[in-house]
This record gives C-alpha cells, structure tokens and sequence, in this order.
C-alpha cells in the first residue's frame, strides 16, 4: 500500500489544478480500496458548507451542487471530530443524511477521513460500499496517511486554479494569497519571478520574445549538451558497468531524435519562451516514467530531469539573460535571496514575496531596511504562473491580491494614502532626542549590510551603526573578497558615521546566508557549522577580515566589533586573541592602530547563562533577539510551518532578556539589543523597562520607535514590563502593550488603518 500510496501523492503534485488533482484522488482511492464510491468533500469557510468538489461513482452532476452545512451529516461530524468515522451501517447512524441529488443509493459501509492542514480541516476524503463493511485497520490507515499526504497538495492545487479562473475571469472579488507579514506596507505593482538557474520547477511561464532566435538558442544547447555527454561516456568507460553506460547512449538518443527536441521546439514556435518550452517538455516526458510500475524505469524520470537542467544550465549559462524590471517591481519567488534582491534596481523595487522564509528570514530583515513592504512563507504560491500579472502585496496582513479588482485596488490605494499621512506625522520626530518623558536618553542604532541601504534618514536619525553585517559583501562576489577590497567597504561606513561609533560583525555565515562559492551543506545548518565557528575552524579568513576592519579605522576610532554565534568562554579568549594578534602585525608593518571595543553577540540560551563570565572579557554585550528567540523555542525562524510558534515577546525570551541585562550591568557592561525585535514599538516599551542601553534597527524602524520612547516615561515602562512578565502567554502580552500603545495614541504605529 506505501508505493501506492507515493504514486497517487506524485500524480496529485504534477496535477495542473484542483479539478485534476481531486479527479486523481477518487479515481486512484477508489481503485486501491475496491469499493463502490470514492468522494471529497472540501470546506467553504466563508459560507460553512462542506461542498462535494470530486467523486467516482456518484452522479458527476451533482458535483459542485451537493454542499452540506457544518455540523451535518457524517460528513460534519467527520470535520468536527478531525478524526476517521469507520462504519459498517451508516444508514443506521443518528447523523446519517439521506442526499438525493447526488444519486446516492443505500450505501452502508462508510468510512471518512479528515484531511487536515494547520490545525485547520480543510475537508474530508469518504469511500463507500454497498454491502455492509467494516474497513480495516490497514485501510484506515492508508486513508487517513494519504488525506495527510494530500492536504499540502490541494491547497497548492486550489491556489495555482485561483489563478486559472482569474485568467478566465470568473474569479470572485477579494480573493488573496495568505502568508506572514515580514515589512510592513501595501506595495501595488507587477509580480516578476526571481528564479534559480538550472531549476527547471522555478522557471516562470513568459511569451517569447522572438521564437526562431529562441529555436536557434535551444538547439545549440542540446548540441553542447551532446557533447557533455560524450564527454561524460568516454571518461566513465573505464569506471561504470555497461547497464549504466548504456544510459549516456539512451540519453543522446533522445537528444538526437524527435520527441524531446522537437516537442520543445514547436511549443517555443507556438509563443512559449524557450526555458518554459524545455521545463513543459521534460515534465510530459519524465512523467510517462512516473506512471511505469517497473521501478528501475520509474527511476530514470530523474535521469531526463537532469537531461533538462544540463540543456537549462546551456540556456543559462551561455545566453545569460538580460532582466528587464518594470517600474513598479514586486520580487516573487519560491525562496527569493539577498542576491535576488540587490539584483533589482532600488529605484523599481516596491515589494518581496517568498514561498519561503519568515519575518525574521534573511531576505525579510534586508527588505524592511529598504523599505519594502514584504511577505514571506506563502507556502501554497504558485511561482511559475505569477510572472507578469498585476498584484497588490499587504505587508500588514500578509496577504497579496493577484489581478486585483477595482474595488480591491481602491481601497488600498487610500491605506497607502493613509500610510502616506503618518509617514509625514513621523517626520516631526526627525532631529529630536529619543528622550523619555522623565529624561532618560536612550540610542538608537542602525541595522545595515548595504551601503546603499544606508540612505539620509538612517545616518541623520541613528546614533551610529549597532550592527553592520559584513557577510552582504561576500555574498554578492563570486569569491572571498581580498583585505584591499573589504578595507574600502569598511572605510566607507566608518567614515559616513565618525565619530558615531559603527560595530562591524565577524563574518556571519551558515544558516539562512550560505555563500554561493563555499558551500555548507547540513541537514541541520541553524545547529551545525556557523558564524563564529567557520571563523575560528578557518582563522585565515577571520584574521584577513579583522586586519581589514583595523585599517579601515585607522585615524577614526569609531569601530566596535562584535563577535557573533558565542557558545563558550573559550571561543570569546581565542577570537580577542586572533584580533590581538592581527592589530601586532599591523602594528609591525607600522601602521598606527586603536585598539577596537569588542562585544560579544548573546544568541544561544548557552551565553545567556555566562553573561557576566562573558561581560568581564568584553566592552559591550549585543543581543540578537532573532536567534536567541529561535534557539529558546525551537523554532526554525524561516520556517513557515512553525512560523505560529515563534515570537520573540514569549515570556521565557523576556525573562532571559531581563537576566541578560542584569547580569551585564553588574559589571558595568552596556546592553545593546539588535535584533527585530528592537525595532518593534510594542517590544521597545519593554526593553525600555527591562534597563537596556540601547536600540539597534533598520532605518525604517527608526522614527516610529522614537516617537514611542519620548511618548512614555522609564517609571511607566518599568510598570508595564511587570505586568507583562506576570502572564503566561505571548498573546497576553502582545494585548499588554496593544492597549498601552492605543492608550498613547499610537496604535497606529502597529496597525494599518488605525
């Protein structure tokens, strides 16, 4: 039952639209289980109905037309348990519900399962036997694993057919793709598909520009990857048996005969774009292997997958293309990168959607330092189909509108003018101390990895730079930067805000900022090789990084460095070793260089408990609220299946971050907090509170914190902290500080339209 089940789980995912894919499902189920009737049942939310969307052996007329209110029938009953019904005499059952409509007969055994996505019920899969049957446990079994297996598959497939009925414009007013708000605002433009060279799945449907230059494009690829092979024959000889050989002279077969080729070509000479025709093709042609029985046959699908991407990477490599970004350009893609981002001018970018990631996700921290509005974990977007269309992306609700309606489009075009209204309010704020009402001063530092993101307000506003992430500049090259090049880099940023102090970080790689030419792969990277680690497993790379920081600062005194990803004491001595040791060879080579303040990032419960060991080694002590959150809870931050579970104003995050904060300031260390959360005006009250230094944020962040900190006094913040760290719940707490924000007039400030 496992292979059959895997075979009707692909053939549901390679399904072009929910009516196929249900289609799949009652046809298949029906088939595995041996009975009279397979249907599925999914539910309307909006209208509480369970509607009949698919069915093998009801009258297919009553498709669509059969729907049932929450809480009857079996059917309900299945939702409202969220559990399998198994019954040998349904007709028997107090909650049996006679239909008519869909012809049903005196059906007796029944058995329906729950198909379930996110704690939610999304609908029920039913089979159904004439004679009276008690299903087994295995059948239950395979039922209620394939509903799990499918659950992901239908709402991908529910969400690609949202975009073939706009096509067809019977769509209803209003309708929205879901994710997480990562950047706050409502940006209103065309979705352009940011995609990964060689992914045959990432490529976007587009027109072709010019179809017989396309033609001549694609057949001098294949005559390369031709070439490849036989290249890749002859140096094998020696090395395979002859049964795998003899698949380099299948492959080259296919290349040289009619069916792969020539379907590729007539689908360009029909207007697709080239790299579209290639990725329709290899599908059609790798999924008549999908379907064989015979294992080894069914492998080689992969093998002519792989076929595509060498004739892909040809394409790619060769003819890189030249993108062209509208005006009003939104980034879509099914895990969009930093790369992907400064790829676009600044000037046409207006907003970033991702299948992938979080708020607290690379590519989200980068896009609210820009300022764009962005939504991450939209795990059901259909990419490939979304390239081109006209959208309207909420980074408040999380929510993007594809082909909005007129009415849709009207009224967020006056909460942009909304928008518009209190960014003018905010600009009061520019040019004043960020002074609580008792005069307690407190600073607000820059978050930035970008000269270019390091506009007028974010050099007037802040009081320095509190984090500047020296990984941006290795992941745009396509090798280590040498120290001539990161002296300059660095240079640039001292200067810009001595003698404001600038903590430049160590070399953050690993987790969600790999670099394209060092490659880590792990199956765990948040908990293996990562930050601080590479840098003392490679010192080289450290030490080049380190001497480059020192030159740059030579003359200006204004640099901090701050050491990220600490675990151990031990790791603390032997970095300020290594950064004692490259200011000596400076030093030697006669160079006049400080001595730097050094910090140390506290992002691991493990430093949270050795913060006054690790405050007496250092100059300053930075929290990274970011990690340190998603190492308390366990949460991966960039996903979005989990993305519920973390929140950095959990109530054992704000113990930890008051016991940080007074461990530090035993020793007379400041506290400087870094991460989002710093820049969150219901967090920031908080952190006031709590006694920390300082606040360190992206630009976008900087006058909205402000106002809230000459809005309330440290005595009010402290009582507000209290009553905070006396519930049990983050929601409890986001409500705490929902209502003193409204209390001050400032619920704005969280909430579009307020």
């Amino acid at each position: 039952m496992l292979e059959v089940l895997y075979r009707i789980v692909e053939e549901v995912n390679a399904a072009p639209d929910l009516g196929e894919a249900l289609g799949v499902i009652v046809r298949r189920v029906k088939q595995a289980v041996a009975v009279d009737v397979c249907s599925v049942y999914l539910t309307d939310f909006e209208r509480r109905e369970h509607v009949l969307r698919a069915t093998n052996g009801l009258r297919q007329e009553a498709v669509g037309k059969v729907r049932l209110p929450f809480h009857r029938g079996l059917i309900g009953l299945v939702c409202e348990r969220a559990e399998p019904i198994n019954l040998d005499d349904a007709p028997s059952h107090p909650k049996y519900l006679f239909i008519t409509e869909s012809g049903e007969m005196p059906y007796h055994g029944f058995l329906g399962v729950p198909i379930i996505q996110n704690r939610q019920v999304l609908g029920v899969l039913v089979v159904r036997q004439r004679t009276p049957r008690k299903f087994g446990d295995n059948e239950v079994s395979f039922l209620f694993t394939l509903a799990a297996q499918l659950a992901g598959a239908i709402i991908h497939a529910q969400a690609s057919g949202e975009l073939t009925r706009l096509q067809s414009s019977v769509e209803s007013p209003g309708r929205f793709l879901n994710g997480r708000p990562s950047s706050p605002g409502v940006a209103m433009g065309k979705l352009v598909v940011a995609y990964r060279l060689s992914d045959l799945n990432a490529v976007p449907d587009r027109k072709s520009d010019d179809p017989e230059k396309d033609v001549i494009l694609f057949q001098d690829a294949v005559r390369r990857v031709k070439e490849d092979l036989k290249q890749l024959q002859s140096r094998m000889d020696q090395t395979l048996p002859a049964e795998e050989r003899a698949l380099f002279d299948a492959l080259l077969l296919m290349l040289g005969g009619d069916s792969l080729v020539g379907q590729t070509i007539e689908k360009i000479r029909e207007g697709e774009w080239v790299q579209a025709a290639l990725h329709h093709t290899i599908e059609e042609h790798a999924r008549v292997f999908d379907a064989m029985d015979d294992v080894y046959l069914r492998e080689r699908a992969s093998d002519i997958r792989d076929l595509g991407r060498r004739i892909l990477m040809r394409l790619q490599t060769d003819t890189p293309p030249e993108m062209e970004y509208p005006d009003q350009t939104i980034l879509v893609g099914g895990e969009v990168s930093a790369v992907d981002l400064v790829q676009v001018p600044k000037e046409k970018l207006v907003g970033v959607v991702s299948a992938t990631g979080s708020s607290l996700s690379h590519v989200a921290i980068l896009a609210r330092g820009l300022g764009l509005p962005a939504v991450m974990g939209v795990t059901d977007l259909p990419v490939g189909r979304l390239d081109g269309w006209d959208a309207i992306l909420d980074g408040y609700r999380g929510r993007i509108y594809v082909s909005p309606e007129p009415s849709v489009r009207m009224e967020y075009q006056r909460l942009v003018e909304e928008d518009l209204k209190l960014d003018r309010e905010l600009e009061e704020m520019r040019g004043k101390p960020a002074e609580t009402t008792d005069g307690t001063r407190i600073g607000l530092y820059l978050n930035t990895g970008l000269i270019s993101e390091m506009g007028s307000l974010g050099v007037t506003e802040s009081s320095g730079v509190g984090l500047y992430r020296t990984e941006l500049p290795f992941m745009i090259r396509d090798r280590f930067p040498g120290e001539a090049a990161q002296v300059l880099n660095y240079r640039k940023v001292l200067e810009t805000f001595a003698p404001r102090p600038v903590a430049l970080r160590t070399l953050d790689i690993g987790g969600d900022k790999p670099l394209p030419y060092f490659p880590v792969s792990e199956s765990n990277p948040f908990l293996g090789w990562r930050g601080i680690r590479i840098s003392l497993d490679h010192p080289e790379i450290f030490l080049t990084q380190v001497r480059a920081m020192l030159l740059a600062a030579s003359g200006l005194d204004n640099l901090h460095i701050m050491l990220p990803m600490i675990t151990t004491l031990t790791e603390v001595d032997e970095l300020i070793r290594l950064i004692n040791q490259a200011r000596d060879e400076l030093l030697e080579e006669g160079h006049g260089i400080s001595p730097p303040r050094i910090g140390v990032m506290v992002e691991v419960p493990a430093a949270v408990y050795q913060v006054e060991a690790l405050a007496r080694r250092v100059d300053f002590i930075s929290v990274g609220t970011n990690d340190l959150t998603q190492y308390m809870l366990a949460v991966d931050r960039n996903n979005p299946w989990v993305a519920d579970i973390y929140d950095d104003m959990h109530p054992s995050v704000l113990k930890a971050l008051v016991h940080i904060v007074e461990e530090a300031h035993r020793v007379n260390r400041p506290v400087s907090i870094c991460g989002e959360m710093a820049g969150n005006p219901l967090a920031s009250i908080l952190l006031l509170g709590m006694g920390v230094d300082s606040l360190s944020m992206s630009a976008g962040s900087l006058l909205r914190v402000k106002w809230v900190i000459r809005s309330i006094s440290r005595k009010k913040a402290r009582k507000l902290l209290k009553a905070a760290l006396k519930v049990e719940d983050s929601r409890q707490v986001r409500q705490i500080m929902q209502k003193a924000l409204e209390q001050m007039g400032l619920g704005r400030l969280v909430r579009l339209g307020r």
